[in-house]
């Protein structure tokens, strides 16, 4: 599903996201890691990469089954940027001494048993591999 990077947008995606959920018959913890995973991607795309110098004008959803792995592939158009690139928060650190920044990137990593990024043919590309059977 290809979807402009806007708020709006990204409830459609989720509706779609529940759509291949039940139709592959997964279990409803599987279902809500998809969709918590997939909702934090594309958000950050919407809300971190839509605007200013390269913005993006879409983003573009894939997901699959294949065997015991949920695939999901999120893709954009705008300037390059890997989110796995930062260092991972101080989730130990008091909160006034934190950075702001990079706990959504950080809950994905955790629920996810890969996350990979890659600059393909002009678009940033995420693929995140979960657990298919919850």
């Amino acid at each position: 599903m290809t979807i402009p990077p806007e708020t709006d947008a990204v409830s459609r995606l989720l509706d779609a996201l529940e759509g291949f959920a039940e139709a592959a018959e997964l279990s409803p913890k599987a279902a809500h890691r998809l969709s918590v995973v997939v909702e934090e991607l594309a958000a950050n795309v919407v809300m971190h990469g839509s605007t200013g110098p390269g913005a993006a004008t879409f983003v573009a959803v894939t997901v699959s089954q294949e065997g015991d792995d949920l695939v999901a592939t999120i893709e954009d158009d705008g300037r390059a940027f890997d989110p796995l690139a930062h260092a991972t928060p101080d989730t130990e650190a008091e909160l006034e001494d934190r950075d702001i920044g990079g706990l959504g990137v950080h809950f994905v990593q955790k629920m996810t048993r890969d996350l990979r990024y890659s600059r393909e043919d002009g678009r940033n590309r995420l693929v995140a591999v979960l657990d298919a059977a919850g």
